[in-house]
């Protein structure tokens, strides 16, 4: 079941990501990143944070949140790949 755009949580991207992941379609960005490893997403981490810090200094607030979802995603793809939940994530907030 899709969930509307502005009810998405962190856990339902979390846990679209996996049956992304598990589907293993060779045309899904998600598992092209996977199959690259931790150093094609961690230089798309470094990526959409300099974005993330642009778009704060010279775009608008809806580019910002565009740059903030990209890094998001790009953060749960690499705690996908190192099998890190989000609970995990939350002890440390």
């Amino acid at each position: 079941m899709s969930v509307p755009e502005s009810n998405k949580t962190f856990e339902v991207l979390f846990d679209e990501l996996s049956i992304r992941i598990s589907s293993a379609d060779p045309t899904s960005r998600t598992v092209e990143l996977v199959a690259q490893g931790t150093h094609a997403i961690g230089k798309k981490i470094v990526e959409e944070a300099a974005e993330v810090w642009m778009a704060a200094e010279y775009q608008t607030q809806e580019q910002l949140a565009e740059e903030i979802s990209q890094l998001l995603y790009h953060l749960q793809v690499l705690m996908h790949v190192h099998q890190i939940t989000p609970a995990e994530v939350y002890s440390y907030l």
